[in-house]
């Protein structure tokens, strides 16, 4: 049985998990940030790294003692090294190739996209490969051609704002709290999403695989203050603030899966898999098995806990250890965010 370290600091939470290659999960930690970024509206990328800094090793040493294994009993240590915040990333790697220096264990690079699909093959046990993968997160809103669990070509993705960033700003817009996502969507519970029917970018073009949500959060902006206006200075009452959320989240929704069935349609493929921070959004998750089940498709969504960043999708990185396909102690970080519209 292969035993796995996998470490993940792209962006904001510090994670760790020891995985086998039977996919079960031994033990896993995730430190959350969410107060030290909240009074900002957003992530820091200097604090972040700080964060990453004093927790990893921390995290590290705990998800150990919960798998009830040390360094001597793993095979290799995988940690993600793409795409994420530059500082984030370089904290997880150096952790990483600290450890194989001091075991003599092999390094793995997991990108951390491709793990968010992974996810669903975690989470539910079966072979998801072939797929369309919907990556749909606070900085990235992509689909890909998955060919195999290291196979991904890029079929398009959002031309400027994701969707998790466009819940966030809207979130600050209607002056709900950090994170927005999870708060829009509470606001949205309450709402009337007919009420306010904001645009749908590209939803209407059969021919390209890409989001725009920019202009999409404009429009809400122009509903709360109109042009020129400042929503900071607008009293909204709750239920004003219910009926925007709904009706934006709407329109999110209807243009993920629109292009989501478009790229099944384009690939052939029957099934879609689903990861990143925003497909733990009920609405969306409501909409897609709708979708599949009209079109006849497979859906793969994993749980809450996984759909947001953590240490246990790098278990992706099992494949690669099968492939033989590990890296010297010069490997890099790959920062930003990988734009395919």
């Amino acid at each position: 049985m292969l035993r796995l370290l996998c470490i993940e600091s792209t962006c904001d939470e510090t994670a760790a998990a020891v995985v086998t290659d039977s996919l079960e999960v031994l033990g896993a930690v995730v430190a959350s940030q969410n107060a030290l970024h909240e009074r900002f509206g957003g992530v820091v990328p200097e604090i972040a790294s700080r964060a990453h800094v004093e927790r990893v090793l921390p995290v590290i040493e705990e998800t150990l003692r919960k798998a009830g294994v040390t360094l001597a009993d793993l095979d290799a240590i995988a940690v993600a090294n793409q795409p994420g915040l530059v500082g984030s990333l370089l904290v997880g790697v150096c952790a990483a190739k600290a450890l194989c220096v001091a075991s003599g264990l092999p390094l793995i690079a997991v990108n951390h996209l491709q793990a968010h699909v992974y996810a669903c093959k975690i989470a539910s046990g079966e072979e998801v490969f072939p797929c369309v993968g919907l990556i749909v997160s606070g900085g990235h809103s992509n689909l890909y051609r998955c060919d195999g669990p290291t196979d991904f070509t890029p079929l398009g993705g959002t031309i400027d704002d994701a969707a998790g960033e466009a819940f966030d700003k809207v979130g600050s817009l209607l002056g709900l709290p950090f994170p927005g996502g999870p708060a829009v969507s509470r606001a949205a519970a309450q709402g009337d999403a007919k009420a306010i029917r904001f645009p749908r970018p590209l939803l209407d073009d059969p021919t390209r695989l890409a989001f725009s949500f920019s202009g999409l959060k404009t429009a809400v902006r122009y509903e709360i203050a109109g042009p020129g206006g400042d929503p900071a200075q607008v009293e909204l009452s709750e239920q004003r603030v219910a009926d925007i959320a709904a009706g934006f989240q709407e329109a999110v929704v209807d243009c993920l899966v629109g292009k989501s069935e478009l790229a099944l349609k384009m690939t052939g493929f029957d099934t879609l898999c689903v990861g990143g921070g925003v497909a733990a959004n009920g609405r969306l998750r409501e909409r897609l098995e709708e979708s599949a089940a009209k079109h006849g498709h497979r859906l793969f969504i994993p749980p809450m806990s996984l759909c947001t960043d953590n240490a246990v999708m790098g278990a992706i990185a099992i494949e690669r250890f099968k492939e033989g396909k590990f890296e010297s102690l010069e490997m890099d970080v790959y920062p930003g965010l990988e734009r395919i519209g």
